[in-house]
């Protein structure tokens, strides 16, 4: 495959919390993609990627990778000269993985020694993990490595833990009402100062306190649930995290969406929570009823992802 298309990624259980050792769900999330390319770069949009891409290249170089993780960084600027560009319709700002996408397909292109997502054993992914974080550290200032982890292998990926992390399998969907779905805040987040808040709580001891205590049992609680297909256990924890949420993580909350987020708690008609690391883009939602969530939340967009 000349040009392999490395899709977004969502976040459906573990922001934050992720940080504190909770445990994590992700998928990928085909609607948006990008993939590498080659032109004479004549649009604004494909200099600015290879411009961009030039920029990040002079980073890489800067960089100490093991050799069985290594990158061919004269080959990569080579590439650049002839017209190397990024070519992608993922969103900035919204939580769905964009530099992650980005820092899968320079791996996949550059790396020395191939990788077959199939055969990945789970102690080379604990490896890659920690490859990609200083890979998507440039865009970041910091990174887990999960968001490039996900684009790169393009499977649900259960992080069990701070190191840990596995290949895993979701239930098979179904045409039921039930759905997980998207709403589009109409505003673009920013992780860095997102992520700066989320920091400066935790120097109060409550917060900390309720975050180990509640936070991460609900999510984990979550993540148990809904790979179980246990669904009413599943919703009983997530209307306690999204309420939780609510309450302590205001701040992340887009305001367009504040109301929103109260009436589906009042009514129990729909559960929000953030997607990523919150403050715009998008919003994950929870349904046993999409017909009548859909209804209330009219005015909003919405994309269903995942149907019960």
């Amino acid at each position: 495959m000349t040009n392999p298309l490395f899709y977004a990624k969502i976040l459906l259980f573990g922001e934050y919390g992720i940080i504190e050792d909770s445990q994590g769900l992700t998928l990928p999330y085909s609607f948006y993609k990008g993939a590498l390319k080659f032109s004479s770069l004549q649009t604004d949009f494909e200099r600015r990627s290879n411009e961009s891409l030039k920029q990040y290249a002079h980073y890489l170089q800067t960089l100490e990778l093991p050799l069985e993780y290594a990158l061919d960084l004269k080959q990569l600027e080579k590439d650049l000269r002839e017209g190397l560009f990024f070519d992608s319709n993922i969103p900035q700002g919204y939580g769905v993985g964009s530099s992650g996408a980005l820092v899968a397909a320079i791996f996949e292109r550059y790396s020395v020694e191939k990788y077959q997502a199939e055969t990945i054993s789970k102690e080379q992914l604990k490896d890659l993990k920690r490859i990609f974080g200083q890979l998507e550290s440039y865009f970041h200032g910091t990174s887990s490595g999960i968001d490039p982890l996900i684009c790169y292998m393009n499977l649900p990926i259960l992080i069990e833990n701070r190191e840990s992390v596995d290949k895993v399998s979701l239930p098979a969907q179904k045409e039921g009402k039930g759905a997980i779905f998207l709403i589009d805040s109409g505003e673009v987040g920013e992780t860095g100062p997102m992520v700066q808040i989320f920091f400066e709580k935790m120097k109060t001891e409550g917060f900390r306190k309720t975050l180990k205590e509640e936070f991460i049992r609900y999510n984990n609680a979550c993540i148990d649930h809904f790979l179980k297909k246990d669904m009413n256990p599943f919703f009983k924890n997530l209307r306690a995290l999204s309420l939780w949420a609510y309450d302590h993580f205001k701040p992340m909350i887009p305001k367009s969406l504040y109301s929103a987020w109260k009436d589906g708690l009042d009514t129990n008609a729909y559960y929000l929570k953030l997607c990523g690391s919150g403050g715009g883009g998008y919003i994950l939602g929870f349904t046993k009823d999409y017909p009548k969530a859909e209804k209330m939340l009219q005015g909003f967009e919405k994309e269903v992802i995942y149907r019960f």
